[in-house]
């Protein structure tokens, strides 16, 4: 029997690749006649810039600032997702229907991804990857690669178009 997906994870770092990406996540979705979740993490800001940043401003109004600001930064992606997603489905209404809305996390984007899998129960996650030169992968990997080797489920990585 062959897989039929009923939940898709599609996972965005609002670049423009996003755009790519979502249509490959529209058209499976579409063919499976399955539901499309979107998610965007916000990476941890690194713990040496965070330490530099508490050292010029002081570590207690880092911490405000950070409060200040995080719900009202969080809002914004939400929104701005929102709003990409109905602008490109427009003269799609039956496939905005397959949209079930934006989750946005923070902390390591690899974790998020495989948790908000979980959490969906997602029978496929629909990512981008950026090419990154050797020296940079073969030190770093990427995103998308420990996912693929972490999530136990199809994960379809769609690469960057070579016209962008």
């Amino acid at each position: 029997m062959l897989p039929n997906y009923k939940s898709i994870l599609v996972t965005t770092d609002l670049s423009p690749h996003a755009t790519h990406v979502f249509k490959h996540a529209v058209m499976l979705a579409r063919q499976n006649n399955a539901e499309m979740h979107l998610l965007h993490v916000v990476p941890q800001v690194d713990s040496s810039v965070r330490s530099y940043v508490a050292t010029v401003l002081g570590s207690d109004s880092l911490e405000k600032l950070e409060q200040s600001h995080q719900q009202d930064a969080l809002q914004k992606i939400r929104a701005e997702i929102e709003e990409f997603t109905k602008a490109e489905l427009a003269d799609h209404p039956e496939d905005l229907k397959r949209f079930t809305g934006v989750d946005i996390r923070q902390g390591n984007p690899v974790e998020q991804i495989l948790a908000a899998a979980e959490q969906f129960d997602a029978d496929v996650i629909v990512m981008g990857t950026h090419s990154k030169g050797m020296l940079e992968h073969g030190f770093l990997g990427s995103v998308a690669e420990k996912v693929l080797h972490k999530a136990g489920r199809p994960t379809f990585v769609i690469p960057l178009p070579k016209h962008q």
